[in-house]
């Protein structure tokens, strides 16, 4: 080719439309079941939904999910249950997002967001404390720390709600959201893919 044969090709290059994303101006497009920094949800009334139950820490594969369950004050309850999560930690140094965590919870109290990219200077850190986790009292949102690069859209669509409109296989039950409603969110609308009832017709005798 040459020289000048190389200079031609990469001046024809200038004036194509680039493959590459302008990162980190710029992110790609995240799939909608992207499993990515969780968060510890609250219901509309701003209660907290975590129990305490341990189940996600049980279920955890890599041991990252340190959990420690408290009675509620009777004055001034935490959670609408007996108990509440009085210690939450997860070690993000340990976790692999499997998403295990999430699909164990009885009460869609732990999602994960879109957001994965955030890094450390230190070992602590790594380790989201309770406070850290729970989203904001007021709006629903996730807290955002200073080691992370949120944008926009990246706390929609979470993985709790990610769940089938119709349990345990029973096609009477499609279409009907049975899932409880979050903070600052509502209650979410089914993953697409996911209709209403239709009418089927009669099966013949």
């Amino acid at each position: 080719m040459g020289y000048f044969g190389g200079f031609a090709v990469t001046f024809r290059k200038l004036f194509e439309d680039r493959v590459t994303t302008p990162y980190p101006k710029q992110k790609r497009h995240k799939p909608d079941r992207l499993h990515g920094r969780h968060v510890l949800g609250r219901y509309e009334d701003g209660m907290e939904k975590c129990i305490g139950c341990e189940l996600c820490a049980a279920v955890c594969p890599a041991n990252c999910i340190h959990v420690r369950g408290a009675d509620n004050p009777v004055d001034h309850p935490v959670s609408p249950g007996e108990r509440y999560g009085f210690v939450y930690e997860i070690n993000y140094l340990r976790c692999i997002h499997c998403d295990l965590c999430v699909e164990a919870c009885p009460t869609e109290a732990i999602t994960e967001t879109k957001l994965f990219e955030f890094s450390f200077t230190n070992r602590s850190d790594a380790i989201y404390t309770r406070d850290e986790l729970l989203v904001d009292a007021t709006t629903g949102q996730p807290q955002r720390l200073p080691w992370e690069d949120w944008r926009d859209g990246e706390d929609a669509m979470t993985a709790a709600w990610m769940r089938a409109t119709s349990p345990s296989g029973d096609a009477s039950y499609e279409g009907q959201v049975a899932w409880s409603g979050e903070l600052g969110y509502g209650v979410r609308e089914p993953e697409r893919g996911q209709t209403g009832p239709v009418d089927r017709p009669a099966r013949e005798s």
